[in-house]
């Protein structure tokens, strides 16, 4: 900050200020008093963050407005228009508010400044402008509190449509687990009943021999059967027919029954023939059907396992999202997150293509993992929605330099060149009533940009939209 110059305050001066303009003598009086003019050379007057603690007034010169994006100062507006101001506008709001300079401003050429304490405007707010003061914290703490609360709606709704989502995806597996399972305790009462008759009948230990010996074949082919996987519908069906007729041929009742789990289980004629071969033509009914529970008794065991697998990973994918074992800022691999983002929003993503170009050589990056999910959930459910479940959402990481970008583009129709200007404003949306906030943005921005100090910028035309996720691989939790 450039070091102050006192000069002399001129009241007439003061009253060609638009600020001032409609003053009285008195009250112009008294911020000559109170205040004090500074000159100011090229260079910094007050940087975003710091403690605000006074209010500035341009009398002549020129200065430039900044904010801070992503650790770099970015310029918003210039202006040489004498009575700008800039500083502490917000020291009326008192200890009910942050007291920092919420924007950098820089003197661009040397410049004079009236400089008011911060308590002293605070002061002649309260006690000049009593009900614009009323005004302006209603404003000020009305837009903050809705956005404060429309933000967590915002947050609510989220939770919950991925919550029904994660309800519907959990009890597919587990109804196709129960289903299973009763089958298997129908089946395996089934082969009680079946073994209790080997055991009661006339059976010598040769015979039995070779039902178990078919048996631990039978269940070999089916392990091969199942990794092979090369029948088609119309081979399968064909050879279920087949495997019918021989079973008919040979005596066997409702060998219909029998042959689509005989077919699942990788044998054919060939096999059925060997088998027949090594046992004795009385037990070769009961051989078949004893194979039959023992193959279906397996697919049974593996439609467990793949249920119990599939509640497992949604769970996972759950605690991956919710990052409830994780410390709030910690080095993680983004494509971890996308993935389980993806797998949670599986509803929202049917009939749309997703196509992943991941850089997994990529180092993970430090973050807020969970609040990044949430801008991973906007940017999709966003892309999911323009497409209205028909198009192409497409994934890309990779570094840049210092930087771990991510982009999440769609095929819909677009976003129109003045909508991108206003796409990040808190409540803007070009949804129907009833269907956003207009939060979804302007929250992804806050966490990337303010949170994480990184960029989300947006590149859209008809039929290609692309929102970029820039996180700095140097950033400070």
């Amino acid at each position: 900050m450039s070091t102050p110059e006192p000069l002399p305050c001129d009241v007439a001066e003061l009253r060609r200020m638009f600020l001032f303009e409609r003053l009285e003598d008195w009250q112009l009086a008294w911020l000559c008093e109170h205040g004090r003019v500074e000159h100011a050379k090229p260079g910094w007057l007050i940087r975003e963050g710091d403690p605000a603690t006074c209010f500035y007034v341009m009398l002549e010169g020129e200065i430039a407005l900044y904010r801070t994006v992503g650790g770099d100062d970015v310029e918003t507006s210039r202006t040489a228009q004498a009575g700008v101001y800039t500083g502490a506008w917000s020291a009326y709001l008192g200890d009910r508010a942050p007291q920092v300079y919420t924007g950098s401003t820089k003197v661009l050429e040397p410049s004079r400044f009236f400089v008011l304490d911060a308590a002293d405007f605070a002061k002649l707010m309260a006690d000049w402008f009593p009900m614009a003061v009323h005004l302006l914290e209603g404003l000020f703490f009305g837009t903050r509190n809705t956005q404060e609360a429309v933000g967590q709606r915002e947050r609510l709704l989220a939770l919950g449509s991925l919550s029904a989502g994660l309800t519907h995806e959990l009890n597919n597996p587990a109804s196709a687990a129960v289903r299973a399972t009763a089958t298997l305790r129908e089946r395996v009462a089934a082969m009680r009943h079946k073994l209790a008759m080997i055991a009661e009948g006339t059976h010598d230990r040769e015979t039995i021999t070779a039902l178990m010996a078919l048996q631990e074949d039978a269940l070999a082919r089916r392990a091969d059967a199942v990794s092979a996987d090369v029948l088609g519908v119309l081979e399968a069906s064909d050879l279920e027919d087949r495997l019918a007729d021989w079973l008919d041929d040979h005596g066997i009742e409702n060998g219909w029954e029998i042959a689509p789990v005989l077919v699942q289980g990788g044998i054919d004629e060939g096999w059925l023939d060997a088998a027949a071969a090594r046992v004795d033509p009385s037990a070769l009914a009961g051989a078949m059907r004893w194979l039959g529970y023992t193959l279906e008794t397996e697919e049974l065991i593996a439609e467990i396992e793949d249920a119990t697998n599939r509640v497992s990973t949604l769970v996972n994918a759950a605690k991956q999202y919710s990052q409830l074992d994780r410390a709030p800022f910690v080095r993680t691999d983004v494509h971890e997150l996308l993935d389980a983002t993806l797998l949670m929003l599986q509803m929202k993503l049917r009939g749309i293509t997703v196509v992943k170009h991941y850089d997994r050589s990529i180092a993970p990056v430090p973050m807020f993992a969970a609040e990044m999910n949430q801008v991973w959930t906007n940017l999709i459910v966003n892309a999911a929605q323009a497409m209205a479940g028909d198009g192409t959402l497409t994934l890309t990481t990779r570094r840049v330099e210092d930087w771990c970008e991510v982009e999440v583009a769609d095929t819909g129709p677009g976003i129109t060149p003045g909508n991108q200007e206003r796409i990040f404003e808190p409540f803007f949306t070009t949804k129907a009533v009833g269907e956003g906030t207009g939060l979804g943005l302007d929250i992804s921005w806050r966490i990337v940009v303010r949170k994480h100090h990184g960029d989300l910028t947006v590149e859209s035309e008809p039929g290609s939209t692309r929102f970029t996720v820039r996180l700095p691989y140097d950033a400070a939790g």
